[in-house]
């Protein structure tokens, strides 16, 4: 998949760099991070990163991380993961401080990917797997037209998830 930056009106989704990792450790240190098995130390921040970087490498798509326009910092990530290639992409989506919450960043951030991915990975549908307690993101998948698939089996790294599906055809 195509790398190059994806620009919304408010915001800059660019591939994961070193200029991240204080933000990203700010967020792996946190509550925030509960309901994806955190929180975490600085070293498994550090790696959970490099994970991200490298993920470009291995599979020639990625999670972006998403920047506001009018200050270049960073605030979240959102994009697609497969750690099996027997598995659909996994969409997600993060935004790493509360002070960033209700503002439509993760929304303005998941259309502008989706609209990018769905195009690209167009033979294969996208997957997002939502830990249930997780009620903000559950009415995100639902309004970026995500469909809960009530026969989805969890995975076993995490037993409470529910399994959104996104199809080529609902951008």
């Amino acid at each position: 998949m195509e790398s190059a930056p994806i620009e919304t009106e408010r915001l800059i989704l660019r591939r994961p760099g070193a200029s991240d990792i204080e933000a990203y450790t700010a967020y792996c240190l946190s509550g925030r991070s509960a309901l994806v098995g955190g929180p975490f130390d600085e070293v498994r921040a550090f790696d959970k990163l490099a994970a991200m970087i490298g993920h470009w490498v291995l599979r020639g798509f990625g999670r972006y991380v998403f920047v506001l326009k009018l200050t270049n910092r960073s605030i979240g990530h959102v994009g697609a993961l497969q750690l099996d290639w027997r598995e659909p992409p996994e969409m997600s989506w993060t935004i790493w401080s509360g002070a960033d919450e209700g503002q439509g960043y993760a929304l303005e951030a998941s259309r502008a990917y989706l609209e990018h991915a769905l195009g690209a990975l167009a033979t294969q549908p996208l997957i997002a797997r939502i830990h249930r307690d997780n009620l903000e993101s559950r009415k995100l998948a639902s309004r970026l037209g995500g469909i809960l698939d009530d026969d989805a089996v969890a995975p076993a790294w995490l037993p409470q998830a529910l399994t959104y599906r996104f199809s080529p055809t609902r951008p």
